[in-house]
């Protein structure tokens, strides 16, 4: 079988996948199926019923774009081992299933009954995953594409003249040439005006805005990422271009640090193992940062209440204290948390951790500020951060570009952590690790990386209102 890459890839497994389902509606709204189903119990006392003309027509219409929506990250190129393949394939599947249900029972005209869904999930069960492992089947011995991608001319021309790979051209924004080299009539395109010297050895088949066609149109199966900076955006940004289409991404060992790499090299090169979530994963996970936020906030309006008057009762200062953090890929927001130090506290000393972090007593912490650092009610003012999408529920929690630099000194490894948005509480949280273990804290937040999905979010919110109620009840019951 043929390598299925780029479009060839995303055609086959979408029109494979509509004709499994269209089928499986078909075969689970035949009498015969639904008469076996009501054998077994609990289903015996399901009633069969058989959708007949236009109705079924419409049913299977439902089916086709529910279930296409729910399988939208599968018909990306991206390269997976079997048992992942099955168990997304499924996930997806039951997900899908879920959907219809709901359609059902808000009693959609031309809704799946109940037999006929249950059938057809467990028809596409089967099918599904075996049709997404039989097409990612490659064959042995396949020619490799490689590119270059990225904004370092000095990393491409050393890497040309190491690397065994078949590089047949490099995706960078336009060339503004040294004046002694540049060519008569040079259009600059993309915004480019990076001065470097000519690579002549191979073409630029454009840049970077064209990246995602590009990769598609010369049908790429190796992205070498040569960008002069590794915690900007370009950079994460083409690593998730990649992923999407199916495309191995690689770095050199001097970036091996700043990302999350599987170990496996190729000379100097080194093998990514980022995998972005795919849109509906986040979307749920947007869904329930919102609303975890809105209700946080509602559910807590009287005690903010409560805290902004003990704070001016307290010394007469502001309410809220604000903070540049670092975000995203290197970027950074604003975030909020009700003052907990005396005004002014870090005009002296700068930005430093708490001694309160490694379990000592910081002289500059009031008295409610101590309580409310106790009770983690400071943290309040950040659900606004959520809302804003500055900040998700779980995620490694957000430092102070200051002390990220600090940390970096020692840490290089630390960029990791940006691979993803901050969070309100984390693994490392719930294990209460802080800033003052930085190697332990990136163990945590690099585990949540590779592991994160809506479930270990639930999990690690789960376990964190039950250590802020501890904490509340020792503290309450201490005075």
């Amino acid at each position: 079988m043929e390598p299925n890459t780029g479009r060839r890839y995303r055609v086959t497994s979408s029109l494979g996948a509509s004709v499994l389902v269209a089928c499986s509606v078909l075969l689970a709204n035949h009498p015969f199926a639904q008469a076996v189903l009501t054998i077994f119990p609990p289903f015996d006392r399901l009633s069969p019923t058989v959708l007949t003309n236009g109705r079924l027509v419409v049913a299977m219409l439902t089916a086709l774009v529910v279930m296409l929506a729910a399988l939208l990250a599968l018909f990306k190129p991206h390269p997976r081992r079997i048992l992942d393949t099955v168990s997304l394939t499924l996930r997806r599947v039951f997900g899908g299933a879920l959907a219809l249900a709901a359609i059902g029972y808000f009693d959609y005209t031309y809704r799946l009954p109940r037999t006929t869904l249950l059938l057809t999930t467990l028809f596409l069960a089967i099918a599904l995953p075996t049709w997404f492992v039989v097409i990612r089947r490659r064959p042995a011995a396949t020619v490799e594409r490689a590119v270059l991608v990225g904004d370092d001319p000095a990393s491409m021309a050393e890497l040309l003249g190491t690397t065994d790979l078949p590089i047949i051209g490099y995706i960078a924004p336009a060339i503004r040439y040294d004046a002694a080299e540049a060519p008569a009539g040079l259009e600059v395109a993309d915004g480019g005006t990076h001065v470097h010297t000519r690579l002549d050895d191979i073409e630029r088949l454009g840049g970077l805005s064209r990246l995602d066609e590009l990769l598609v149109e010369n049908d790429i199966d190796t992205a070498v990422l040569t960008f002069e900076r590794s915690d900007r955006a370009e950079f994460f940004g083409a690593l998730a271009t990649c992923s999407s289409h199916g495309v191995t991404a690689k770095v050199h060992r001097k970036h091996a640090d700043s990302v999350l790499t599987s170990g496996t090299a190729v000379g100097d090169l080194i093998d990514t193992e980022l995998e972005p979530w795919d849109w509906q994963d986040r979307l749920i996970k947007r869904g329930f940062d919102i609303a975890f936020a809105l209700a946080g906030l509602v559910v807590l309006s009287p005690i903010i209440l409560v805290i902004a008057v003990a704070i001016k009762l307290d010394d007469g200062g502001p309410l809220l204290y604000g903070q540049e953090r670092t975000a995203e890929f290197g970027r950074t927001f604003r975030v909020f948390k009700f003052r907990s130090m005396i005004p002014d506290a870090e005009a002296a000393t700068g930005a430093t951790l708490s001694e309160e972090d490694a379990g000592g007593v910081d002289s500059r912490v009031t008295r409610v500020g101590r309580l409310l650092r106790r009770t983690h009610l400071d943290e309040i003012p950040q659900l606004w951060s959520i809302l804003a999408g500055n900040m998700s529920v779980v995620g490694p929690r957000p430092e102070r570009p200051e002390l990220d630099d600090d940390i970096e000194t020692n840490l290089i490894e630390w960029r990791r952590r940006w691979f993803v948005k901050p969070g309100l509480t984390g693994l490392a949280q719930i294990h209460e690790v802080t800033g003052y273990d930085p190697e332990r804290k990136l163990q945590y937040d690099v585990q949540y990386i590779n592991e994160q999905s809506f479930w270990f979010d639930l999990r690690i919110v789960v376990r964190q209102v039950w250590l802020v109620l501890s904490d509340l009840y020792e503290t309450v019951g201490t005075r």
